[in-house]
């Protein structure tokens, strides 16, 4: 059996990359894969946009070019039985269902445009919506951005008005293009999806009318929310037009599928852009006292139960290599920074906060800004780098003792998954900082075969089994601590004091200072899959 992944990623400052990956089913091997580039915006300060048609655009030419590379290795494309999306989940399009046409550009998750409007709005009921939605109001959910196109674009108003407008994060907008856009598109979402909107009761598993109404949107530009692995609808041009899409899991939701993580208390971090460490908390939802998001996991069919996690959110992890690429040059690409790393094998006492957009948890605080400190003359890039790749392991491990404490088990390892794994100085750094063992699957893009599972599950689909002793293991690299734990936390003692000093630094409303172009959205993606012989995945990464 086979299935085929399309994953999309930042390489470059100012493109997202979409892949397409084709892997072994059984060994989740990498067989080959196909990419297309597609541009972000950054119109201001702050400001983060991506084009919808351009990404709808190059998923159809994903599609052409994987079916033609299909048919090289003499693969019958009529083998190819359901596609599955996964996706960034807080990045917000709104659409006209008359024309197809979007009405604006997406604007992606660390855009900063709406701090203006989450301060309105937290004078009005502050923390009210938390036990309904898990999430504190920030500018990082797609209420608050809806909220501002609403304010700020007369072609959204109006289109509102007439009837003509249609909101989603990409899952939605790529769904409903897919399956016939104006001339009969299916307009839904998944549960995981929509609980990331601060529109929707993660409890009730329905939009709530008063959180609508606190937000003043209209409820029937919503989609409707449905489970995470079911068929709804069927693609209606291009190479598999009749093929049903049967999967959609918000990028980390995916990601914690594909590491298999569906027992009580099992853990992955992902290291994109951003770090996002999910644990799965069974069907029960636990509510954070240490600055920790409740999300939904999963509901992995109609008739299945729902099951919910605890997530810490890390704005800057990856983007922090990029901007000692991009911004200092003190390297020419991202790889170069773990051999500067290595060289030294320390920070010498130098410790970097990257905060440029503030710190999200566990701290939820938009006036801090980043700041290296305990620089001596001695200190050099090599030290700095070092501090870098620690700093992505420290924010990591403030999350981990968050999750600890709200759980009251902590964790005997961490299993990881994302781009940066490839890094085996962070690794390392990690299992260190952590003072367990760090564990990465030999495939690390597991969003990708977390869509493909749930695709593949779906009722009327089939052609993958979720039941525990029927999965297939993963082999994994594994990462033990080789420092003292009392040296661990001196070192993370340190970091702490940073931290307190890169808060209070931005006291404006308006967003200010800080390189805004090095952001990018996390995973947003489209997953095909196959049949009994076959399974084909998708996934659209901006970050």
């Amino acid at each position: 059996m086979l299935f085929y992944c399309f994953n999309f990623c930042v390489h470059r400052k100012f493109c997202c990359v979409i892949y397409l990956q084709v892997f072994n089913a059984k060994t989740a091997e990498l067989l080959s894969h196909h990419q297309v580039e597609i541009q972000q915006k950054f119109p201001k300060e702050g400001w983060v946009e991506q084009d919808p048609k351009e990404i709808l655009k190059s998923v159809h030419e994903c599609v052409e070019r994987t079916c033609e590379k299909l048919q090289q290795l003499n693969i019958d494309i009529t083998n190819i039985k359901a596609i599955g999306v996964s996706n960034q989940r807080e990045t917000t399009v709104v659409w006209d269902k008359t024309t197809g046409e979007p009405l604006y550009n997406a604007i992606v998750w660390l855009d900063l445009r709406t701090q203006s409007t989450v301060e309105r709005l937290l004078k009005r009921i502050p923390g009210k919506n938390k036990f309904r939605t898990g999430l504190p109001l920030s500018t990082y959910f797609s209420a608050v951005k809806l909220r501002w196109l609403l304010d700020n674009v007369e072609e959204i108003r109006q289109a509102v008005d007439d009837g003509r407008a249609m909101f989603g994060t990409i899952d939605s907008w790529l769904i409903w293009s897919l399956t016939g856009g104006k001339n009969g598109g299916v307009h839904c979402t998944d549960v995981t999806n929509a609980s990331r909107t601060m529109l929707f009761n993660i409890h009730s598993l329905e939009w709530d009318p008063e959180l609508c109404q606190f937000f003043d949107i209209p409820m029937e530009i919503l989609p409707k929310v449905r489970s995470s692995s079911e068929i709804y609808g069927l693609m209606k041009s291009g190479a598999l037009t009749g093929v049903p899409i049967s999967g959609c899991l918000g990028d980390q939701s995916a990601a914690l599928v594909g590491q298999m993580c569906f027992q009580d208390g099992q853990a992955k971090n992902t290291y994109g852009t951003g770090c996002f460490l999910l644990c799965n908390t069974g069907q029960k939802s636990v509510f954070s006292e240490h600055g920790l998001l409740t999300t939904i996991a999963y509901k992995l069919g109609r008739d299945k139960p729902v099951c919910y996690a605890l997530e810490g959110s890390v704005a800057i992890a990856g983007a922090v290599v990029r901007w000692l690429r991009d911004n200092l040059g003190i390297v020419k690409t991202s790889q170069e920074v773990e051999k500067l790393a290595a060289e030294v094998g320390t920070s010498y006492g130098c410790y970097f906060v990257p905060a440029f957009s503030g710190l999200y948890a566990p701290y939820w605080e938009p006036s801090a800004r980043g700041i290296i400190c305990g620089l001596t003359q001695f200190t050099n890039k090599n030290h700095i780098a070092f501090a870098a790749l620690e700093a992505v392991c420290f924010q990591t491990r403030e999350i981990l003792d968050a999750i600890n404490k709200d759980c009251g088990i902590p964790l005997n390892q961490l299993q990881v998954d994302g781009g940066m794994t490839n890094n085996k100085v962070l690794m390392q750094l990690q299992s260190d900082i952590l003072c367990i063992p760090v564990v990465k699957p030999s495939m690390p893009e597991t969003t990708a075969l977390g869509a493909a599972m749930a695709a593949g599950a779906a009722e009327g689909v089939g052609i993958w089994s979720l039941n525990p002793g029927d999965l297939t293991a993963v082999t994994c690299e594994r990462f033990e601590p080789q420092i003292n734990p009392e040296e661990s936390e001196y070192r993370y003692a340190r970091w702490k004091k940073a931290v307190l000093k890169s808060m209070g630094w931005e006291t404006s409303e308006a967003p200010s200072n800080g390189d805004t172009s090095i952001f990018c959205s996390l995973p947003l993606g489209f997953f095909i899959m196959s049949s009994m012989i076959m399974l084909i995945g998708a996934k659209y990464v901006s970050g």
